[in-house]
């Protein structure tokens, strides 16, 4: 018995979306973004099952098919997505320079495309899209805990006044420890009697930032730091 072409062409088109959005979200990981490998991967998902139900709406109601009747099933389904994306909105939070919960409103994002799909009776795609769904939250989680990532931190640094160390040196001591630095800024504060730096610290190694706030820690000059990590 062959195989339903449209149903080869739908696993097709979902399996496409999942690669191309985990494709974009491996580089946005890579370089220690919030939104990352999954939640790109999920959202490339929904939509392209959303899409779906417009392209094959003849699948699902075969009246349409016959001309006896014209749907536009985009109209509720975008008053649903609307709404989840409030939902979605809630889910995400601010800690400082991180952003978390993302991957979170992009499962909400898809459980509502699937219930879309559930609820017109387009069984065999919703069934798909949920399989590729937990494969993405489970076996994607880990592949992303083993991709190679940039580690992007917002380094703060308070020295006295008159012996803040000079910024050829501390570029070289962030160099010693795998470090480049970018978008330094400079805060003097008379009253307080402290000199501040503030920059965007990168490396290929996240254990580095432990060993350097060990060394920090150790030099009398500095009067405060904070190491802050970005992303996710």
């Amino acid at each position: 018995m062959n195989a339903d072409p449209v149903y080869l062409d739908i696993t097709l088109r979902l399996f496409a979306s999942l690669g191309i959005g985990a494709l974009i979200g491996l580089e946005r990981t890579y370089h220690g973004r919030p939104a990352g490998f999954r939640t790109h991967a999920l959202v490339c998902l929904s939509t392209s099952l959303l899409m779906l139900v417009t392209f094959y709406e003849d699948r699902w109601f075969p009246g349409t098919a016959q001309g006896r009747l014209v749907l536009d099933p985009t109209r509720m389904a975008q008053g649903i997505m609307t709404g989840i994306g409030f939902l979605g909105a809630g889910t995400i939070m601010k800690e400082g320079l991180s952003v978390r919960g993302l991957t979170t409103a992009a499962s909400l994002w898809i459980t509502a495309a699937i219930g879309i799909l559930v609820g017109i009776g387009f069984f065999f795609p919703a069934i798909l899209s949920t399989v590729l769904t937990l494969g993405t939250l489970s076996v994607f989680r880990w592949l992303e805990t083993r991709i190679p990532a940039q580690f992007y931190a917002q380094l703060t640094l308070r020295f006295p006044s008159q012996a803040a160390m000079p910024e050829p040196d501390l570029r070289r001591l962030l160099k010693e420890y795998g470090f480049s630095a970018s978008q330094p800024s400079y805060r003097l504060d008379p009253d307080a009697d402290f000199f501040e730096y503030c920059m965007i610290i990168r490396s290929s190694h996240a254990d580095r930032a432990r060993e350097f706030a060990d060394v920090l820690g150790k030099l009398d000059a500095v009067k405060e730091f904070r190491i802050e990590p970005m992303g996710d």
